[in-house]
Formats: structure tokens, sequence, C-alpha cells
């Protein structure tokens, strides 16, 4: 009995919060499909999916009405590029699952084992609008420099439960350029041919894995859980997230990928405008953060605040990020979304670039990113333009599940704050 009890329990706590009919009736639908933008209709949402939307859909008898009048629904913003759910206190060590320093692992660093769903930041991020991230780790330079890879990233949801990965070793990442340099002796050159040797091991590794166990065959520089890591790599069945900001790295990079026949994701592109033609013709996605305008530096003296509109204009699939991967600025997504269009970015192109375009550039377009019937409910009622800082999400639906509008320091306020 005691385990028919928990098994109920368990099912009871899976099913969605949603189980339920709801209505947001006469809002602005950003679809980002298709259809395009509908200025005054109704999305109904039935057991946590969309069950229908579009200007005359009817209301279901029973529903729970939610009034849109003069708000905007779009699809949950994805912050591509952070470190969500792996820190909580940057300077607690302990409390920072986001990089590894180990000699034997480094491809094979696995960011979507080990993540906080309790953690405090994702409901702060929530408030923002974004219901997923792609949580990517970082180098940890205790090592000497030496890892050649910062390990996997995952994309996860901010709804705050047990199975918060949406999908594990979702990319490879990668950093080149200066970092790069640094890792392989001091020149992009080493850092290029250390490379283009690495993807050699690894596709001698995949042919040959039985030799391999015997001890026989050619030696490896790297360890059998990063080979093993780096085989869908190679295949071109992971992409690899390049960070590279100079414009010369930016079109090695694609060169290499090319040659190699990788699937690349250039992740920083401060000089991006400057190529942006040769990424388009690529076909490579461009992670950026459109508020990186100093040349912090030597690859970055070409930042510019236009470099979004410049590279959409171009015809390439632009990302947004803010807050240089940091979680607790995961927040500011749409303001920078906002400063994009405020130079130059059509505002649908931003509000693409931080919910389809990730979804699509990570393989999760199936599920979130866009309001189609059939996808999961994930999405933001916002009071106003979502890109306008004053905006406020009024109701915000993370996979399925409808959750609070509030963050702990809200809670922190309500408590403290001096009353008459």
């Amino acid at each position: 009995m005691t385990r028919r009890l928990a098994a109920l329990a368990a099912l009871l706590l899976a099913t969605p919060a949603s189980a339920e009919t709801i209505a947001i009736v006469d809002a602005r639908l950003m679809t980002m499909t298709g259809a395009g933008e509908i200025s005054r209709g109704t999305i109904v949402i039935r057991d946590g999916r969309i069950a229908a939307l579009g200007a005359g859909v009817p209301v279901p008898a029973g529903a729970r009405i939610i009034d849109g009048r003069g708000g905007v629904v779009t699809p949950g913003f994805v912050q591509a590029d952070s470190t969500l759910g792996a820190v909580e206190v940057s300077q607690v060590p302990t409390s920072a699952d986001r990089a590894t320093h180990s000699a034997a692992i480094s491809a094979g660093f696995d960011i979507s084992l080990g993540l906080n769903p309790d953690s405090i930041l994702l409901p702060v991020s929530r408030l923002a609008g974004i219901t997923h991230a792609v949580t990517t780790p970082l180098y940890d330079d205790q090592g000497g420099r030496r890892l050649q890879f910062a390990g996997q990233a995952a994309v996860i949801d901010l709804a705050q439960r047990p199975q918060m990965v949406t999908r594990p070793r979702a990319a490879m990442v990668l950093e080149m350029g200066e970092g790069g340099a640094e890792r392989a002796g001091g020149a992009r050159g080493s850092a290029i041919v250390e490379l283009r040797t690495t993807l050699a091991d690894v596709r001698h590794f995949a042919a040959h894995r039985a030799a391999y166990d015997r001890g026989e065959g050619r030696p490896q520089t790297l360890s059998r859980v990063d080979l093993e890591a780096l085989v869908p790599v190679a295949e071109g069945r992971m992409p690899l997230i390049v960070k590279v900001d100079r414009a010369s790295d930016i079109r090695e990079m694609i060169a290499f990928a090319r040659e190699e026949r990788l699937r690349i994701i250039v992740d920083g592109a401060g000089e991006g405008w400057r190529v942006a033609d040769e990424i388009a013709a690529a076909q490579v996605p461009v992670i950026l953060d459109p508020l990186a305008d100093l040349p912090r530096s030597f690859s970055e003296l070409g930042a510019t605040m236009d470099n979004a509109a410049r590279l959409h204009a171009a015809g390439v699939t632009v990302v947004i990020k803010t807050g240089s991967g940091v979680a607790h600025r995961a927040r500011e997504l749409r303001y920078g979304a906002g400063n994009a269009v405020a130079w130059g970015l059509p505002h649908d192109a931003a509000v693409a670039a931080i919910t389809i375009n990730p979804a699509r550039v990570f393989g999760v377009a199936d599920r979130i990113g866009s309001l189609q019937a059939g996808r999961v409910a994930d999405l933001v009622l916002w009071n106003g333009d979502p890109l306008e800082p004053l905006s406020q999400p009024q109701a915000v639906f993370v996979e399925g599940v409808e959750k609070p509008l509030t963050a702990r320091p809200l809670e922190l306020r309500d408590r403290y704050m001096p009353r008459p």
C-alpha cells in the first residue's frame, strides 16, 4: 500500500499544475511562426499545452479566463550561454558547478549533471520572461589554462522541478582566438593545429574502439571520456560553440569547419559585422551580446552596438545573450534585445533572437520558441511591449506549468519594507 501511495504521489507531482483549461483573451500574440503576429487574439491552454490560438478562437466552457487586453503574449525567452542552474554564489566555490579543472575531463564535462533546480536565480530570471536557458560550462584556469574544451552545454527549463533538463549535451564549448591561443602554447596557429590533431584522434578512436580498449593502436592525448564525448562533434551530429571575436578568427573557424565538416555556432562575434556575408553564406548562427561595444581585448577593436542589426541584415541567424554568461545578470536579456532594436535590429527579429532562433539552433524548436497548437505551453503574458523596461509579466508558463510571479528578492522586500 505504501508503494502504491508513493507511486500515486509521484504521478500527481509529475502532472502539470495547469491540468485545466485556461484562455488568455484579447491579447496581441507574437507567434514567431509563419502566421506572424495576431493583433487581437485568444490562446487556449489545456492540460499544459496550447490547444488553439487565433483571432476567432472561442473560449471553451468552464475555462479560467486571463484578461490580456492591452497585453502581449510571447513565447518564453531563452537565455543562451548562461550558467543558470550551475551557480548560486559566485564567490562560494562549493555552490558553483560551472567548470572543471580536472586533467582527465575536458570535453567530457557534462554540465547537465548536478544542476540545482532550487536555485533562487531561476525565479528572478522567470520574472524577466526567461523560461529556458542554454547552460554552458566555463573554463576553470586553476589547471594552468591547459584544458582544450570547456565541456558540454545543456538546454534547461526554469520550472524548478527535479527534471529540469530539456536537452542534455546540446553542444560542445570551445574557446579559440586569444584564449585558445594561450591554452595551446601562445599562438592561434598552434590552437588550430591542436584542434585538427584532436579531431583526427577522435575519428581514429571511433573507428578502433576495440583496439583502444585492448591498449593497442596509436597513443591518445585525451582521456577515453573526452574522446567519447567528441565523437558526435567530429561526426557533425553535435554543434560546436566556438568562442571567437576577431573577424579573422571567425573567418578561420568557418573555413576550418567547412574542411572538417563540423557544425559550428560562433559565440561572441565582437567583429562579426565585418564578415557578416561570409557567416551568412556558411549558414553559421551567431550568439552575441548587443551591449558589447567596448574593446576589452585586441580581438574586439571593431565592436559596435549595431553588430546584431548588421548581421541580421546580411541574413545571419542571430541569437542574443546578455551578461557575458553571468547567471545573476540573465534577467537583463530583454533589455539587451531592446537596445539592439534601438540600434537598428527590427523588433520582430529581436524577439526571434531570444525565442525561436535559440530554440532552432539548439534543437528544441519542436517544443519551445513559438506559439503553435500542440506545442507545450511555454509562454509569457506581458502588460506591454516585452522589450520595454517598464513592462512586466502578468502570467508565466514554463513547460506547461503556470509559475507564481514572485522571487526571493521580492519576498525580502515585502518582509522588511517599512510600513506606515
